[in-house]
């Protein structure tokens, strides 16, 4: 719901202008015939004293009125711009995610072939690297469609995130990884959110395992109810994300010489801030950890 100034000021220029007019005019009116009324020696309704303040609220509704226009016309370009930005990206996004992936998937067709008439092992190893690149990028294009089919509104659905939590490290510890996980769950954790908050939390754990050489790389993590809040806390033994990337998440912006190295970390801030969370990111010698709050929920009634 939208406070009162904003539906003050979404009135046009010459209604705002009109209505402090009025409200002026019998304020003065009121502070005379008060004025009149407590001082004994005062006349009851002074013409000057009421030309006078008339004339200050005269003034005074000019500038508001200007002031007022000003705001209007700043508000109706912001609206263009971001409207058109929303439309580029869309149609970027959707350029990026279908004939991208589309030449992408062409690419890796042709690797594949190749694949089987290389002999040389430096050759192999180029091919490789190119399987790779191209994978990398269609695992991008799968996450922008994450981000742009997430719906912005306010979230009504309620998630058991102990129920997430394991489904993502079922999902990544399937006996080809060498990861130690340990869990600390409560039987269940209700949260305000919907389905797609499986998307962050996985991409936690992903990043956990993916950019950790460690020899033995262990990932633990903990979820737990603070009254209104609950927290789920991954912590690994990696290196760290750079402070530099962590920088670029906090001040919520990308330069050319300041940037996010994978989109997976804009992914897990969105995606939870889109159910009403946020999200932490520390780093020190001993790993990495991240922390994502939700808001605590009742058990739904169907469950």
């Amino acid at each position: 719901m939208r406070s009162d100034p904003d539906r003050l000021f979404e009135r046009s220029p010459r209604a705002v202008a009109g209505l402090y007019l009025l409200l002026g005019g019998a304020c003065v009116v009121a502070f005379d015939v008060a004025v009149g009324t407590i001082v004994a020696s005062a006349s009851p309704l002074s013409p000057a004293r009421i030309a006078s303040g008339l004339a200050v609220v005269g003034a005074s509704s000019v500038f508001l009125y200007g002031a007022v226009s000003h705001r209007s016309r700043r508000v109706v370009t912001a609206r263009e711009e971001l409207e058109t930005t929303n439309q580029q990206l869309q149609v970027l996004s959707r350029v990026f995610r279908h004939n991208v992936r589309n030449d992408l998937n062409v690419v890796q067709g042709y690797a594949d072939l190749l694949e089987r008439r290389l002999d040389d092992e430096r050759s192999r190893e180029c091919l490789e690297t190119i399987r790779e690149t191209t994978e990398d990028m269609v695992e991008i294009s799968e996450k922008l469609r994450v981000i742009e089919d997430a719906s912005p509104g306010p979230v009504e659905e309620h998630v058991d995130l102990a129920t997430v939590v394991n489904e993502a490290v079922e999902e990544l510890d399937d006996g080809r990884t060498d990861a130690e996980f340990s869990l600390d769950l409560p039987e269940r954790a209700w949260i305000r959110a919907d389905e797609s908050v499986s998307y962050p939390v996985r991409e936690v754990f992903e990043n956990a395992l993916a950019h950790n050489d460690d020899p033995s790389r262990r990932v633990r993590a903990r979820v737990e109810t603070n009254g209104t809040t609950t927290r789920l806390e991954v912590h690994d033994n990696g290196p760290g994300i750079p402070a530099e990337e962590r920088a670029v998440l906090r001040a919520e912006e990308e330069t050319p010489l300041s940037h996010a190295s994978s989109i997976g970390l804009w992914l897990v801030k969105w995606m939870c801030e889109l159910q009403g969370g946020t999200v932490q990111f520390d780093a020190t010698e001993d790993g990495t950890t991240v922390l994502l709050r939700f808001q605590s929920a009742d058990r739904p009634s169907d469950r």
